[in-house]
């Protein structure tokens, strides 16, 4: 496996996940998965369905407890928070579906995310993220559910960011988007949060999208990490098709 050239630590900023496992009350469905995040870095998780990937993002948002291991945002310990103090804590989340509340204006979606905040500040950060993400101030008087999918993607995660979170966590980003609007999303609106300093973690399908604009990258198969390392390394390795279709001829990853 490769290693990360520089281990964070707990009181690092960043997100720091030791030792996860985790299950449904059978045998776990990960196992002692470790995951390091530095600030303003861009991690992916890949692997091939089955692998554990949603139930490992269900643990580090406090969705799921793990029977064993720690998550750390930002240098403090989150493990026992629940996903409503986890996000007052400094960890946002955009899940892969129902992202959206349909029957909401997306101004109301947004709002929604600026509860953790002193009412003083709502409203100026609400105006931040929409400068951050122009197209949602187009969108401000739509109802959610007339939204196209590339839109829903995009209010969720400014529902996220309006919390004004250390930490981003993206459950599929560009599940059920065309080709060139995922590309775009992945691209450019996730480059764009490291590059305002927020620390993200995302799982991914389209894994070679993924590990292009990522800065590290773990590869997730049958619960466990097989691989780890700067994602460009990752990228080009061999062995990454094989573990992630199973076979033992060399493949690429789409």
């Amino acid at each position: 496996m490769l290693t990360l050239s520089a281990r964070l630590q707990p009181d690092s900023a960043g997100l720091w996940v030791e030792g996860l496992s985790a299950g449904y009350g059978g045998p776990p469905i990960i196992r002692d998965v470790s995951i390091e995040v530095g600030r303003a870095r861009v991690a992916a998780v890949i692997g091939p369905n089955g692998a554990g990937k949603s139930t490992l993002v269900k643990v580090v948002v406090g969705l799921l407890p793990p029977s064993s291991g720690a998550v750390w945002v930002g240098g403090r310990n989150v493990t026992a928070l629940p996903c409503e103090l986890r996000c007052r804590a400094g960890m946002g989340y955009v899940p892969q579906v129902d992202d959206v509340f349909p029957t909401m204006t997306v101004r109301e979606n947004l709002e929604i995310g600026t509860y953790v905040l002193p009412r003083g500040d709502r409203s100026a950060r609400l105006d931040q993220v929409c400068a951050t993400f122009p197209i949602l101030q187009g969108l401000l008087q739509r109802v959610g559910g007339k939204l196209s999918g590339g839109e829903r993607k995009i209010v969720a995660m400014g529902r996220a960011l309006v919390a004004n979170p250390k930490i981003l966590v993206l459950d599929e980003p560009t599940a059920g988007l065309a080709p060139e609007l995922a590309a775009r999303l992945l691209g450019e609106s996730v480059r764009q949060l490291a590059a305002s300093g927020i620390t993200v973690l995302m799982v991914e399908q389209k894994a070679r999208m993924a590990l292009e604009v990522s800065d590290v990258a773990y590869v997730l198969v049958a619960g466990q990490v097989r691989i780890s390392g700067p994602a460009r390394e990752v990228l080009q390795r061999q062995d990454v098709g094989d573990l992630y279709l199973g076979k033992v001829g060399r493949v690429g990853i789409g």
